[in-house]
């Protein structure tokens, strides 16, 4: 197996960021679309979004023809590196929409094989396809990501905090030590095991991390010059994402603090709502929230506002809890 490893100066994890990319889901789940059985994880989400797809009778040429798989490349330019934590799809797209001719030229260049009678034609004519290429995006976005982009900006967004803690408390070591089995800290240099051999400095840009639902196991790096260097990696929780069902109890913890109550952290892999909770461990929301101002109050969860929502997060000590149980 080859690997791609970055030399991460002190300015390097200094400027090291997180961020979530809907275009980035956009093309991760198209990946997943063209080989569902790759994807057995979100055979659920497949099985809900292929008949809206029919029936919306979308063109999605020239999108499918820019994420072949199996994937080996991907064009930069169809998800760049986000330049804030969290973009929606309007600012993704126009900063797609603006990118000169000449990167869309260079990925189109970049991938494998023959081109194809539509991606010979956006790389001969950028700016004559890349407006139908945006409106298409939308278009997808709007009947296969739209409905549960608010279950996918949630576990992303619980990732970016655990990993912004993560490198407060212990620095570059602690940030990559359980981010993938593929990525692995050294001495100031970071290895992602990769079908490409290649070693670079960052030089002082810092390193992206974007989570991403749709990657499956793999971890996809960007390493363009004209791009910040990322790192998209499978955030935490990912197999709860489409769960409709209650999560497994440990006995041993529901013994101490009782079932519900043990239920309801079991399924906090990812901030929810107390709505979201009565679906997941069976329990009435009334129920739910006296469960959860009881376990606020003892310390085993912290909550915060997200728009409309109150969620509630799994606290260090409820970590430990269920770590000790499992064990």
């Amino acid at each position: 197996m080859a690997v791609i490893e970055l030399d991460m100066s002190v300015d390097d994890v200094a400027n090291t960021r997180l961020a979530r990319s809907p275009l980035w889901e956009v093309t991760g789940s198209l990946r997943v679309l063209k080989e569902p059985r790759e994807h057995p994880g979100h055979a659920w989400w497949v099985a809900q979004t292929v008949p809206r797809l029919k029936a919306a009778n979308l063109d999605l040429g020239l999108l499918s023809d820019l994420v072949p798989v199996p994937t080996r490349v991907l064009p930069a330019f169809l998800a760049p590196p986000p330049c804030v934590t969290g973009p929606d799809l309007g600012t993704e797209l126009a900063r797609l929409a603006a990118l000169p001719p000449d990167r869309i030229r260079e990925g189109v260049t970049m991938l494998p094989g023959e081109p194809t009678t539509r991606l010979a034609a956006l790389r001969d004519d950028p700016e004559r396809w890349i407006p139908e290429l945006v409106e298409t995006i939308q278009r997808y976005w709007d009947v296969a990501l739209a409905p549960y982009w608010p279950r996918i900006k949630t576990l992303c967004d619980s990732d970016i905090t655990y990993r912004a803690r993560r490198l407060a408390e212990g620095g570059a070591a602690r940030l990559f030590a359980d981010l993938s089995d593929q990525v692995s800290w050294h001495s100031g240099r970071l290895t992602i095991r990769s079908d490409f051999e290649r070693s670079l400095a960052l030089g002082g840009r810092g390193l992206l991390l974007v989570p991403s639902v749709f990657i499956g196991t793999r971890v996809f790096s960007v390493v363009n010059e004209h791009w910040q260097p990322t790192v998209r990696y499978p955030p935490r929780g990912l197999a709860m994402l489409w769960s409709q069902g209650a999560p497994p109890v440990p006995a041993a913890l529901a013994e101490v603090i009782g079932r519900s109550r043990a239920a309801i952290l079991a399924a906090l892999v990812t901030p929810q709502s107390t709505t979201d909770l009565a679906l997941h461990c069976d329990l009435s929301p009334g129920a739910v929230s006296q469960h959860l101002r009881l376990m606020h109050s003892a310390g085993l969860v912290a909550r915060h506002r997200d728009g409309r929502y109150v969620l509630y997060s799994r606290s260090d000590s409820a970590e430990a809890l269920l770590a000790a149980a499992e064990s």
